[in-house]
């Protein structure tokens, strides 16, 4: 049944699927954000496993995708190939598929150290996070001003 929140009287229909999964959401955003900010070499995203114990991190890295989607114009200079913090985005960006389900990134290299590389790439993603935190931080808080 939908409530009234004490604060800002907006409803909250607590008790529906979608609240549970807004809610789920917001308190793993908020638990990440709070990892970041005093413990970031603790952050590790949740990658699921492939039936053959291997990680699989497009799941997760499609994800982050998606939501940069959402303000994509936002991105644009880490989108931005010529900026020397596009890499920040690379151990991601490698793991997503585009509208079409292709790479994200184009069709990466044959090779041995090509399918290596896209193996691994998933250990740099904490990394990676904590780096573009870095980043943005003081524009977000430029702009809080």
């Amino acid at each position: 049944m939908p409530t009234a929140c004490h604060r800002c009287r907006c409803f909250q229909p607590r008790g529906t699927p979608e609240f549970a999964a807004i809610s789920a959401v917001a308190l793993r955003h908020n638990e990440i954000s709070r990892i970041l900010s005093t413990t970031p070499n603790q952050f590790a995203p949740m990658h699921r496993r492939q039936p053959n114990g291997d990680v699989d991190p497009r799941p997760w890295c499609q994800g982050f995708y998606a939501a940069m989607r959402l303000r994509l114009s936002a991105w644009a200079p880490l989108l931005d190939a010529s900026n020397v913090n596009h890499r920040l985005l690379l151990p991601i960006l490698l793991h997503c598929r585009d509208h079409q389900a292709g790479p994200l990134l184009g069709p990466p290299r044959t090779g041995r150290e090509t399918r290596a590389s896209l193996r691994n790439a998933h250990l740099d993603v904490p990394a990676a996070v904590e780096a573009m935190r870095q980043y943005w931080m003081p524009i977000r808080y430029a702009r809080a001003r």
